[in-house]
C-alpha cells in the first residue's frame, strides 16, 4: 500500500487527498499524519525539503510535492482525468499555479505569525504576502474554473486554497467575493471529496 505524508490542515495535503477520493484510491493509499516542526519526524528521510504531501510508493521510493503527487495518482486511476489533454491541459495548468500561489501567500502569512516572535514581524513583507492573495481572488472572482467541465486539478486547488481562507483567515475574502462564495458552494455541492477531507474543528 502506497503512505500518504499528511497534514490535516495542508491545503497542499488537502488537493492530494481530494484527488484520492475523487479517483477512487483510497484503498490503496494510508494516510499518515505529519508534523513537519518535529524534527524527529521521518518526513526529512523521506523529502529531504521536510514538506508535505510526499507520497511513498510501494517499492519506497518518494513523490512530491503535490502537483507530482495528483499527476502520478491521476496516472493510476480510470475513474477521472484531473488533468485533461489537449489545449485546456495548460488552462488548467495556469489556473492550477494561480490557486497553489494564493496557497502559498496565504500560508507565508500563517508561518510569520507563528514562528517569529511579534517584534520581528515584517509589515511590509505581509502586506505583499496579502496583496498576492488580493489580486488572486480578484482575478477568480472574475474568471473562476469552469464547474460545467469535468472535475480537474484546477478545481480542486481552487477549492483547496478557499477552504484554507476559511481555515485559518476566518473566510475575511467572502464579503468582497460573492461569486467565488457561490462557486464554493456549488464546488462543494458537485464534489463530496471537498466536504470529507474537510480539516477538523480547532487544527
Amino acid at each position: 500500500m502506497m503512505i500518504l505524508r499528511s497534514s490535516p490542515a495542508s491545503p497542499f495535503a488537502r488537493k492530494v487527498r481530494m484527488a484520492i477520493d475523487m479517483l477512487g484510491l483510497g484503498d490503496r493509499v494510508e494516510i499518515v499524519e505529519t508534523d513537519v516542526i518535529d524534527p524527529a519526524d521521518s518526513i526529512r528521510e523521506q523529502n529531504p525539503l521536510g514538506k508535505i504531501p510526499a507520497l511513498i510508493l510501494e517499492d519506497r521510493r518518494v513523490i512530491y510535492d503535490s502537483l507530482v503527487i495528483v499527476l502520478y495518482l491521476d496516472s493510476l486511476s480510470d475513474a477521472a482525468e484531473l488533468l485533461p489533454s489537449g489545449a485546456r491541459r495548460f488552462d488548467v495548468l495556469t489556473r492550477h499555479a494561480l490557486a497553489d500561489g494564493l496557497m502559498e501567500a496565504a500560508l507565508a502569512q500563517v508561518y510569520e505569525k507563528r514562528f517569529r516572535p511579534e517584534e520581528k514581524w515584517h509589515p511590509g513583507w505581509m502586506e505583499r504576502q496579502a496583496e498576492k492573495v488580493g489580486r488572486a481572488l480578484d482575478a477568480l472572482e472574475s474568471d473562476p474554473p469552469d464547474l460545467g467541465a469535468p472535475s480537474n486539478l484546477a478545481q480542486i486547488a481552487t477549492a483547496c486554497a478557499l477552504g484554507y481562507l476559511d481555515l485559518r483567515f476566518e473566510g475575511a475574502w467572502r464579503s468582497s467575493h460573492p461569486g467565488l462564495v457561490a462557486w464554493l458552494d456549488a464546488f462543494a455541492a458537485k464534489v463530496p471529496a471537498f466536504a470529507r477531507t474537510a480539516p477538523p474543528a480547532g487544527v
